[in-house]
């Protein structure tokens, strides 16, 4: 498992405090939209648009507020245009980013990720500098307490699943993003729910960082993350556990 992915998972089972609850919320929110406007307002049909429903359903959103946010996409209600915009940056210690986000204004947004990246040590890089570190893919974690490995490897790889390793109290299991939804039923009607289940951007390398650099890209990611166009931040740093469990 990569740490950043590592890193998420360890947040997510912490869960949002309140005070990040709201942007959350307006992240979820944005993604709806876009999802609804490029495939459709149905579910059913769009797999981006179920896959973000399910993770409003996890952060708990008003089911008024993603109905909204639907209709927004289609076109039913009136809102605001957001643009899909990437940016390639370098973190301390010649860690790799890849950052996405949602944009009503791309110059606003392209200054105030700039901005952040100085003043945190990082730097913005050119078109392909490290998009090609970065492979799209479904990534699930299962903890150990609820399945044998064994089992478990024959489940997801019938489904579809590309991979199944071990890391730490859990499993970590990758897939091809098409087969992501196959391999995640499969869990559910085994009774063997994930943890934690996205689509997500993996490394195909990682770099170990650890003391003041690893403080420092930290810091970096979540202060993207806090930006509020800012929608997902991939980097490919490997830090020790116990510097992860304590950024959190």
């Amino acid at each position: 498992m990569s740490g950043h992915s590592k890193w998420a998972s360890i947040k997510h089972k912490k869960g949002l405090a309140d005070a990040k609850r709201g942007q959350a919320f307006t992240k979820l929110i944005r993604e709806i939209t876009v999802a609804a406007r490029h495939g459709g307002g149905d579910p059913n049909a769009n797999p981006r648009l179920r896959l973000v429903m399910e993770k409003a359903r996890e952060a708990n959103m008003p089911k008024d507020n993603v109905e909204k946010a639907i209709k927004r996409g289609t076109g039913e209600l009136e809102g605001v245009t957001y643009e899909e915009v990437t940016y390639e940056a370098y973190a301390p210690g010649g860690v790799a980013m890849y950052i996405e986000a949602l944009t009503d204004n791309k110059n606003r947004t392209t200054a105030e990720v700039r901005n952040i990246l100085t003043k945190r040590g990082g730097n913005m890089a050119g078109a392909g500098a490290t998009a090609w570190l970065f492979h799209k893919k479904g990534y699930l974690i299962v903890e150990k307490s609820a399945a044998d490995e064994e089992k478990l490897m024959n489940l997801v790889l019938e489904a579809g699943a590309d991979d199944l390793k071990t890391e730490g109290t859990a499993f970590e299991v990758t897939t091809d993003p098409k087969n992501f939804e196959a391999v995640k039923a499969a869990l559910v009607a085994a009774k063997i729910p994930p943890t934690s289940a996205e689509i997500t951007m993996l490394p195909t390398t990682t770099v170990r960082v650890a003391g003041g650099d690893a403080k420092a890209v930290l810091g970096l990611v979540e202060s993207l993350e806090e930006q509020d166009d800012v929608q997902h931040v991939y980097a490919n740093f490997d830090i020790p556990d116990e510097m992860l469990a304590e950024a959190v």
